[in-house]
């Protein structure tokens, strides 16, 4: 297998849905996308940040009239059915499928026409960039693959080639995301975000409880849970 891993950096007012996340230095989406051929694709994303900050992506993110998979100065031509399959303070997970394609330029159903067998594509998105991996078996194409998506960028747009790299496992974030309860996990984020776990302390349990208007021993009893399963993983990761 190769992990073909590259850059794509967006002008301010490039794109509705990349600006966002320039003017909204919190926010961070991860994606994965499966294209089987250039006619249908599917994509769960997960976005978090801080709740003002997610508050503006929700509109676009299900917003089924917004293009945000061009990445040429020409909308796609598609059918786009979105949903929403988590919403918690600080996170947002959706589900979006897009089929009919007539026309898209778009980095996996670029690369569905040429690379057979399909495939597997991992998005990053944080301030003005966007970082694809794309998952492959054969790695013959990549030089054209490279040159279509270099030439087919919008104004605005410019591609920054990180790696290709033969590899024999793959792991992505939005996948093996510890296995920690909703609620554990949102309070864990706050307590990271406005630093719980610093030395010295940023802010206290009683602040934390305040905020994310829960009794203490509540947020003291999800903290607990959330680093001990945490630190479980870890370990068994290392053995």
């Amino acid at each position: 297998m190769y992990d073909f891993t590259f850059e794509i950096t967006y002008d301010a007012g490039a794109d509705e849905y990349v600006d966002l996340f320039i003017d909204r230095e919190s926010l961070r989406s991860e994606a994965l996308f499966s294209c089987f051929d250039p006619t249908e694709l599917w994509a769960l994303e997960s976005v978090t940040g801080d709740p003002t900050d997610l508050a503006a992506v929700d509109e676009l993110l299900l917003d089924e009239a917004v293009d945000r998979e061009s990445i040429s100065a020409r909308a796609c031509n598609s059918t786009r059915t979105a949903s929403l399959l988590t919403e918690e303070q600080r996170r947002r997970v959706a589900y979006t499928y897009i089929s009919d394609v007539d026309f898209c330029e778009s980095v996996p159903l670029i690369a569905a026409k040429y690379v057979d067998g399909g495939m597997l594509l991992e998005q990053t998105r944080t301030d003005d960039r966007v970082r694809w991996r794309v998952l492959v078996q054969d790695d013959s194409k990549i030089g054209h693959l490279y040159d279509t998506l270099s030439a087919k960028l919008g104004e605005g747009l410019s591609f920054s080639f990180k790696h290709l790299t033969e590899v024999d496992h793959w792991e992505s974030g939005l996948l093996s995301r510890a296995d920690i309860r909703a609620e554990q996990r949102e309070t864990l984020n706050v307590a990271v975000e406005r630093g719980y776990f610093e030395t010295p302390r940023e802010v206290t349990l009683d602040e934390l409880a305040d905020e994310l208007e829960l009794p203490r021993s509540t947020v003291s009893y999800r903290l607990r849970r959330a680093t001990a399963e945490l630190a479980t993983r870890f370990a068994e990761q290392q053995l």
